[in-house]
């Protein structure tokens, strides 16, 4: 009953089998490798992007802050969620690699900026010149830190404001074959037709070892983050080892597949939360991550039969009444089964 998280999920038995095959012989260095070329012109098709820029990296904080770093100045703003991803869990990656930019937070229900906040946000700032930072970027995190998706025309709201105020947007799609997979709709349609200019690709957390692609739709700003990479200390030598992952997460529609799966448990567990007395949900089910309340009766149950997931807020505690909500995170993954959920749910009724 392993909820912590979609990081504690194994390998996908494919991406292993891939890394194996890539290691036979020696091969070029730097990703000038021939797979690797092949990745970037298979990512091109999935979002309809011939001119993009691609680039593989190995952890979903790099391709978040690297991403920044190319898309505003150090004096820059980086409109984001109060609850976004490099807010809340990048202990400052952002603000390094920006050379100092500042997240300026927005709120929205679960997780999810709103035009009217944004355009706020972004209004209120820059106003005393120089005196101020400016205004420079917005980011949003598709599937969010609530388990909620970005629809196609939210991110084109969204966009379209960015744009009044002639700022670029970033996602942060560490979930986004989870969000993709909800949506039904296509990669070109969640990103760049949408107004997205770069995507931090995830693969770490639906079944790769450890890598992201950053996705540049705009290739005038290709150069600059290969400069970016390299100083940052995020260009690997043996760089057919992130092709291989990502080659063989790409091939057949694996990302997808692997992400259906999370999701469908996700989906089962949620339902099955949601039918229990005493017990609610705080956030929609939308991706991979359940938030729930339930009593803290359950809680003590399912931990004392082994169940790992996070109370949400850390904060709470297991000691006090029986009765008592509290609220909890549960993510899955491509590695959790039915029987996992079962078991669960079992314990917390």
């Amino acid at each position: 009953m392993q909820f912590a998280s979609d990081n504690t999920a194994g390998v996908a038995p494919e991406i292993m089998a891939a890394l194996a095959e890539a290691n036979a012989g020696p091969v070029a260095s730097y990703g000038a490798d021939p797979l690797t070329g092949a990745v970037v012109e298979h990512l091109r098709e999935i979002f309809e992007a011939p001119q993009a820029a691609v680039y593989l990296v190995a952890t979903g904080t790099a391709a978040n802050a690297l991403s920044c770093a190319i898309l505003t100045q150090p004096w820059g703003a980086i409109f984001c969620h109060r609850n976004a991803h490099i807010e809340e869990d990048e202990c400052g990656a952002p603000e390094f690699y920006t050379g100092g930019a500042k997240l300026v937070l927005v709120e929205g229900a679960h997780a999810k900026m709103d035009p009217v906040g944004l355009r706020a946000a972004i209004s209120h700032t820059a106003r005393a010149g120089v005196h101020n930072v400016q205004r420079g970027m917005v980011s949003l995190t598709n599937a969010t830190e609530a388990g909620t998706i970005y629809t196609p025309a939210e991110v084109a709201a969204l966009s379209a404001v960015a744009r009044d105020y002639k700022l670029p947007v970033h996602m942060d799609g560490a979930r986004f074959a989870n969000a993709l997979v909800s949506l039904g709709c296509t990669p070109a349609e969640i990103t760049w037709k949408a107004g997205v200019d770069v995507l931090s690709f995830g693969g770490t957390k639906n079944g790769c070892m450890g890598v992201e692609a950053v996705v540049i739709f705009d290739p005038a700003r290709a150069w600059e983050f290969e400069l970016r990479r390299k100083r940052g200390g995020h260009l690997f030598s043996k760089h057919r080892f992130l092709a291989a992952q990502m080659a063989a997460y790409l091939e057949g529609d694996l990302w997808l597949r692997l992400a259906r799966q999370a999701n469908a448990m996700a989906t089962r567990l949620s339902a099955g939360i949601a039918a229990m007395p005493g017990a609610s949900l705080t956030h929609p089910t939308q991706a991979n991550e359940v938030f729930a309340a339930f009593p803290r009766a359950s809680h003590r149950a399912l931990q004392a039969a082994g169940a790992s997931y996070y109370l949400w807020p850390f904060d709470q505690s297991l000691d006090g009444p029986d009765a008592e909500p509290l609220a909890a995170r549960m993510v899955t993954s491509w590695a959790t089964t039915e029987a996992e959920i079962d078991a669960f749910l079992a314990h917390l009724g």
